[in-house]
């Protein structure tokens, strides 16, 4: 199977200009293809992260990745799909963004030899305003760019004409990146078409040659929510945003209906074995062997081997009940997400008063059930007197505080 149909078999091509001339350009070693992002946060998310595993494996097969971001678009923002302007950032905050993207960007592709990384600031601001709308702006018409799609809602309820400017900014990197790379292909999401297509025709009607696009799907899950910062959703590439722990953790709580998608998107295991993975979903899916294969090989791709293994013990641990077994590294893992409930000085406190005050369970009566059923643990012992107090001795670390309810609905609360 050669890459462009692996890339078919995997579901990761949503859209190509020109199915022919990409599987053929694909198949060539040493050809270029460049993809990018803009610096609308300091760290990428799992969304983004799609383009980073696809484009990996276009460098295995031989292809020559340039990697972008966006110092001049992340000035504008992009509009496609958006139902309001994004809030503009100064020059200095995005030139901050792009270095921090940058180095994240450099634990995935070795930017001293393999790849390239650019910055379209550095060919955007060099050119005045008079060229630019000669040179770039005189090859499209006002007609042709507000029937693109990814704007087309949004002239409903109002467009700036900076954000309208955006497609002709993206069009103008392609250009560029043509001129000096010699690079015939873009890769994005499938939400860039409009952007990616504008690229196109301008290498066309100022060099007469062809160049390509193809484009990958938006992941989202079962329940239809996107992997995206905009959502509320954001698994952030970063482990002092999301720690190792949570982003494993997001990986092993994948639906039955989406783990196999997820491991032909983000793994480099064969379809083969993809597909005895999905034999076991569909045969024994209470061993979850799919869903530890992904959270393994996800975690270690963007973290480390260490880390994914840490993670895993980590999550044994905790749903072995073996909670002392965790050591103060572990536990800051895991009070690092934004759910974890943090209280003021609780010794001495009702074991009622606390489930209630953490959200543990939602009412005193809820409370007292669970604890005369012996469904309640406080950091791995067994809880079952309703007038207990809470005392010293139930912290670890002095802070810590892992509440159980049932099998595995676990609270995590932490004393200021």
């Amino acid at each position: 199977m050669d890459l462009y149909e692996e890339l078919k078999e995997r579901g990761l091509v949503y859209q190509v200009s020109s199915e022919d001339k990409i599987k053929e350009y694909l198949s060539k070693k040493g050809n270029t293809f460049y993809f990018g992002f803009d610096p609308t946060a300091e760290s990428l998310h799992v969304g983004s992260l799609l383009q980073i595993v696809t484009a990996k494996r276009l460098e295995a097969s031989g292809l020559r990745a340039i990697v972008l971001v966006g110092g001049a678009t992340g000035m504008v923002g992009d509009p496609s799909f958006k139902d309001k302007e994004r809030v503009l950032k100064q020059k200095e905050e995005v030139g901050n963004l792009v270095g921090l993207l940058k180095k994240q960007l450099g634990k995935f592709f070795n930017f001293d030899k393999e790849a390239v990384f650019v910055n379209n600031l550095d060919w955007t601001e060099k050119i005045s305003y008079i060229d630019f709308v000669r040179d770039v702006g005189k090859r499209f018409t006002v007609n042709e760019m507000i029937a693109k799609e990814s704007v087309k809602e949004r002239m409903k309820t109002g467009l700036s004409f900076a954000e309208f400017s955006y497609m002709l900014l993206q069009a103008h990197d392609f250009l560029k990146i043509f001129e000096k790379y010699a690079c015939r292909m873009q890769m994005g999401g499938s939400d860039q078409w409009g952007n990616m297509t504008a690229g196109i025709e301008l290498v066309r009607k100022t060099k007469g040659e062809e160049v390509f696009v193809i484009t990958l799907p938006l992941v989202t899950r079962s329940d239809g929510k996107k992997f995206s910062k905009s959502e509320g959703t954001a698994v952030w590439l970063d482990a002092n945003l999301t720690s190792p722990y949570h982003f494993y953790q997001f990986w092993i709580n994948a639906d039955d209906k989406d783990v196999i998608k997820f491991l032909r998107y983000y793994t480099f295991l064969s379809l083969e074995e993809i597909k005895s993975l999905e034999n076991s979903v569909a045969g024994a899916p209470e061993k979850r062997e799919a869903q530890k294969a992904l959270a393994e090989k996800v975690t270690a791709f963007v973290h480390g081997e260490e880390a994914s293994e840490r993670a895993q013990k980590i999550t044994e641990n905790l749903f072995a009940g073996k909670i002392k077994d965790l050591d103060e590294k572990d536990l800051e893992q895991i009070f690092s997400d934004s759910s974890v409930k943090k209280l003021e000085k609780v010794e001495g406190l009702n074991i009622v008063d606390l489930l209630v005050l953490s959200e543990t369970v939602s009412s005193k009566r809820q409370a007292r059930e669970d604890i005369q059923n012996k469904a309640i643990e406080l950091n791995g012992s067994k809880i079952s007197e309703i007038d207990y107090l809470v005392s010293q001795k139930d912290f670890l670390f002095g802070q810590y505080l892992i509440a159980k309810r049932g099998k595995r609905d676990y609270k995590f609360i932490e004393i200021r």
